[in-house]
């Protein structure tokens, strides 16, 4: 029977070597765990749906620069040209693009007066097309009619007062209500500027994907009489790369403006996440690096030790041990030191998750990350370890009797 006096002598006679492996795989399970959360948090974050037919549709902004340029005029004729191209399922006029990194935000609360918190909001100013063009659901309430569409001057400070919110929106502003039961509740913008919840809509991603309210937009039924505009054209299915073509030449006829920055969702998308993915492929090369130093130093205090007690180990084989008897003893010593590391390793992953969790406005790690860090640490040891341990089974009697 394997007696754990012997391992903890032969350990306190190589302290340093014992502490420091102990210490490294501490750090490592730290960091590793900490990189983990990270890697799938970002990646579930990348993820996440718009709500928006993202595979089929884009926008083309268009800018007038003539002095008889007409807003309005070619806003109306603009919009009424790309539906009616065969191809194009709606096109709208949009004050920004979700998940592109730029748009509008105000902050909407249920009582008036400045000393009420306002919940923020993504804004997405559209006409009564805008759900089809978007491609989102309406869940309960009404649709915008064209009659509630207003045209909204640079200089306007004012907001209609109808809006259709998402749902999770709805919930944040009236959580004690099911999102049905929003419609019709007045809410406030600007601290006391009235406006009532006609419509719930599924869902709807503000355009900043860091943002902690990220669900939270609501749509405001105005155009922008602006010279600068931007158009969100949905397409049918497997259209989209025709109709940009078709857009843009449609566009540019009108030799008055400057028709530029014609993208594909998809594009905006992959584009806002590029900093996500580049950190879960940073994270990725530290994990496998760290895990490869990690096991390069278990192998070499393991291979060392081997090494150092020849003698011992021909002694106990002379005794009687067996080679499992040997192998034993040196995975176990590998797992007490181990057993320590992750201890130690599991309040400095504590300890790292709160800095970040400050530093990064990270989500706080949730608890099983913990001991499954400590477990494939070690595992991790225990694999590390196997090739010298099992070198030393191969350590004959004779030949270590030999060496004293």
């Amino acid at each position: 029977m394997l007696t754990l006096g012997p391992i903890f002598r032969a350990l306190l006679r190589n302290k340093v070597g014992a502490l420091l492996i102990a210490i490294q795989i501490a750090f490592t399970m730290a960091i590793i765990v900490n990189s983990v959360f990270i890697i799938i948090e970002r990646s579930q974050e990348t993820k996440r749906p718009s709500g928006i037919d993202e595979a089929n549709s884009f926008f083309v902004n268009s800018s007038g620069f003539s002095e008889n340029f007409s807003a309005k005029a070619t806003i109306e004729e603009d919009l009424a040209n790309i539906r009616a191209l065969p191809g194009v399922i709606d096109a709208i006029q949009i004050n920004a693009i979700p998940v592109s990194g730029s748009g509008w935000s105000m902050g909407l609360q249920t009582e008036p007066g400045a000393e009420h918190d306002g919940v923020g909001t993504a804004v997405y100013m559209v006409d009564e097309r805008g759900i089809n063009a978007l491609d989102v659901q309406l869940l309960a309430g009404e649709n915008f009619s064209a009659s509630d569409i207003r045209w909204r001057g640079n200089s306007a400070s004012d907001w209609p007062d109808k809006i259709i919110v998402t749902e999770a929106m709805a919930k944040r502003l009236f959580p004690d209500l099911d999102y049905a039961q929003t419609i019709g509740k007045t809410v406030y913008i600007n601290d006391t500027e009235p406006m009532i919840i006609t419509g719930v809509i599924d869902k709807l991603q503000a355009p900043w994907v860091g943002w902690n309210n990220v669900d939270n937009s609501f749509l405001s039924p105005e155009y922008l009489e602006r010279d600068s505009s931007t158009y969100f054209i949905r397409t049918e299915d497997g259209q989209r790369d025709e109709m940009m073509k078709q857009v843009e030449e449609l566009l540019s006829a009108n030799k008055s403006r400057v028709v530029q920055n014609m993208r594909s969702v998809d594009y905006v998308r992959e584009r806002s996440y590029r900093g996500h993915n580049a950190m879960i492929k940073i994270l990725s090369t530290v994990i496998i690096t760290l895990t490869i130093v990690t096991s390069l130093g278990i192998v070499g205090l393991a291979s060392f030790s081997v090494n150092r007690r020849k003698k011992q180990i021909g002694i106990r084989r002379a005794l009687g041990a067996t080679k499992a008897d040997i192998l034993r003893y040196f995975m176990t010593e590998n797992l007490i030191i181990s057993a320590f590391g992750v201890l130690l390793g599991a309040a400095l992953t504590i300890g790292l998750n709160m800095v970040l969790v400050n530093a990064l406005s990270l989500t706080p790690m949730s608890w099983f990350y913990i001991p499954v860090g400590m477990l494939v640490l070690c595992l991790v040891g225990q694999a590390a370890v196997f090739g010298p341990a099992r070198k030393a089974t191969s350590i004959a009697p004779a030949t270590a009797t030999r060496t004293v």
